[in-house]
């Protein structure tokens, strides 16, 4: 295969040692597999029968599934990087790969005739709801790098909640649907090559027969049109192949992250540069990546069982190769990012007691309204006393989780000055679940232990976005792109334990739905103290805070201890997430779109936007916790996941709105 690829002159002669390595690194270790397997427990001629039958209608299909998955992939991100000419481009990062997460498990729980039908027509109409949405919201920007990945993070978590939101409601396919998300490569027929072969031989013609276009692609579009190339159909052609497969690989086997990242990135370091040679190279590059990923988890577990899903374990590469691609993100910030973060009319603190009055009306309203079996009823008297210790906490718990995670919303988007940093897209509310892991793993099961857990891992992943950021030369967007990374490394190692289907991954399960839906006096009496303890002494630092957007060196040009503010600050908001995250879990966003809310009402100084942002986190919590339990009735949804589904649209909008200020 190695000298094959080679006589075809896609890699310099200085790595066709590098490709014969690869080729023998995926042929020996799936020989390994092979010869590794555990004894079966029979007499020697059924053993013979059940081992040939395993080998043949197992492990050969997974291996032949593994590299037809992982070419389909390398093709897919190979076409996908080249239309959008965004190194960093794959169905991971695009939200294709969620959005057909999405539909399938829709489909799965709601409509399974549909996916008796067309599984794979299911899958092609999520990927390609969220790719136009990503593009979308890019088209005015012209699909600037940094732009599209920011509308495909924001389009990724929304379906990563609604996929959790619908998987949570069906319960008795939690753990299977997971598991599948997380990309199990585990078969037992060749039902998944034989539907993914074809589809792979019919994608390659037809790149081949758009490798002019593919060449023009890579052109000014002036200079495109100019030599004759239609290039919005060019285009639409190119995406619409690169989404289909990418759907198609979603559709047999789930979720496989990052490897449509890494191909296309290692073919080009390997000497592809033309479209024909990557071409060859991606799609090759993709198959050993995952043929060896996949021999690697098998190798790692224990008897029949694999250490992760597949897809969970190439994920584990994702963070690490974004970083490593980030040397080629241009520079220059996308409009909407741009913009000045702090600016807006100042509004005295005195503004602050409309809004206060507000949140309270707001909080008196979800404790008397809400449905009865006999439709709406307002709870007064003897009915109001027996529901409020039922409303009261989770009420006072939610509220307290939104005004911490407004908190330390503000204090990341101060510390960075970025007006898009926030625990959830710095990866910090991740890091957390990290921690809460390794907790569950090596401590024994309490409270204290799984809040010790998520701020501890909150706090590591929150310094190494501060270090990175300190780095000269990194600018706001390469600090969101290193958050992304660091949230999909930390999720990777989640999705790892979520799939072992154990104890520990019924309690992460819990922690990731941020459901309130127990919560009881200790919870909110947590949430309360959290908020006075964390974020009392806060405000005698705001000096700091209007202090550190200035820059390093104007800050300690006027007497600010930068090293020392930014460790203490990054240590309560380090904090203050982990409490909010025990409590709501780490997908609401709410750190994320209070601070923004605060800055749009006109508080632009340090003091008047943090108590905004507290205000305003907990109000958004609280109507989030009341529609939670109204929406569904008599059934309750997590009203983290539910802030979510709220917090998203606002990011979409915002999107749209800086482009339609500034494009």
């Amino acid at each position: 295969m190695a000298e094959a690829i080679a006589s075809t002159g896609l890699p310099p002669r200085g790595h066709r040692s590098a490709w014969l390595l690869a080729v023998l690194a995926a042929a020996l270790l799936f020989a390994t597999v092979v010869a590794t397997r555990p004894p079966l427990q029979a007499s020697p001629e059924l053993a013979s029968t059940l081992e040939s039958i395993l080998l043949w209608h197992s492990l050969v299909p997974r291996a032949v599934t593994a590299l037809l998955s992982g070419a389909a992939l390398g093709l897919a991100g190979m076409l996908l990087q080249r239309v959008l000419r965004n190194p960093i481009a794959d169905a991971s990062t695009l939200g294709i790969a969620s959005g057909a997460q999405l539909a399938l498990t829709v489909a799965t729980a709601y409509a399974p005739a549909l996916m008796a039908f067309s599984g794979e027509g299911v899958a092609f109409a999520g990927a390609i709801a969220a790719v136009v949405l990503v593009l979308g919201l890019s088209w005015r920007h012209r699909l600037d790098p940094m732009t599209v990945i920011l509308s495909g993070m924001v389009v990724s978590l929304i379906c990563a909640a609604a996929s959790a939101v619908v998987i949570l409601a069906r319960g008795e396919y939690v753990l299977s649907l997971f598991i599948w998300g997380a990309g199990s490569l585990n078969q037992q027929s060749w039902d998944a090559a034989l539907a993914l072969a074809p589809r792979l031989a019919l994608s390659a013609i037809l790149a081949a027969l758009l490798l002019r276009p593919l060449a023009l692609l890579g052109l000014d579009d002036d200079m495109a049109r100019s030599l004759g190339l239609a290039l919005h159909g060019a285009r639409l052609a190119v995406l619409g192949l690169a989404v289909w497969l990418a759907a198609s690989v979603t559709a047999q086997v789930g979720v496989i992250g990052f490897v449509g990242l890494a191909a296309p990135a290692l073919a080009r370091e390997f000497g592809a540069r033309t479209p024909r040679r990557m071409l060859l190279a991606a799609p090759a590059l993709g198959a050993l990546l995952l043929s060896i990923t996949d021999s690697a988890v098998q190798l790692l577990g224990s008897g029949f069982n694999d250490l992760a899903p597949t897809g969970a374990a190439t994920a584990l590469l994702g963070g690490p190769l974004l970083i490593w691609l980030m040397r080629r993100v241009p520079p220059a910030l996308p409009p909407q990012v741009a913009d000045p973060p702090f600016r807006g009319r100042a509004r005295s603190l005195g503004s602050l007691a409309p809004l206060a009055v507000i949140i309270a009306a707001i909080a008196v309203l979800g404790l008397v309204l809400g449905m009865g079996p006999d439709g709406w009823e307002l709870a007064t008297g003897q009915l109001f006393q027996e529901l409020l210790p039922f409303r009261g906490p989770r009420l006072a718990a939610a509220g307290c989780a939104g005004a911490l995670l407004g908190a330390a919303g503000c204090l990341m988007q101060r510390l960075t000055a970025n007006p898009l940093a926030g625990p959830e897209v710095l990866g910090v509310s991740a890091g957390g679940g990290v921690g809460l892991m390794l907790a569950l793993t090596f401590l024994p099961a309490s409270a204290f232990a799984m809040l010790a857990g998520i701020a501890g891992g909150s706090l590591v992943v929150l310094l190494v976005m501060l270090l990175f950021a300190a780095r000269p030369g990194v600018g706001p967007q390469r600090l969101l792109l290193a958050g992304i990374a660091m949230g999909a490394l930390c999720m990777a190692l989640v999705s790892t334990a979520l799939a072992q289907g154990d104890l520990r991954a019924y309690m992460l399960l819990v922690w990731l739905s941020g459901s309130t839906n127990r919560a009881g006096e200790l919870e909110a009496w947590t949430g309360l103290i959290a908020c006075v303890v964390l974020i009392a002494p806060v405000l005698f630092t705001v000096r700091w805070l209007d202090l550190l957007p200035l820059g390093e060196a104007a800050s300690r040009s006027l007497g600010l201890p930068v090293e020392g503010s930014r460790l203490c600050l990054a240590a309560v908001a380090a904090l203050m997430t982990a409490v909010a995250s025990l409590l709501v879990g780490p997908l609401s966003l709410i750190g994320l779109i209070a601070p923004h809310l605060a800055r749009l009402a006109g508080f632009a100084r340090a003091r008047g936007q943090l108590l905004a942002s507290v205000l305003i986190g907990g109000g958004v919590m609280i109507v989030a916790d009341w529609l939670a339990r109204l929406v569904a009735f008599p059934y309750q949804m997590p009203v983290g996941l539910f802030a979510a589904l709220i917090g998203g649209p606002y990011l979409i909008w915002q999107l749209n709105r800086g482009g339609g200020r500034n494009g």
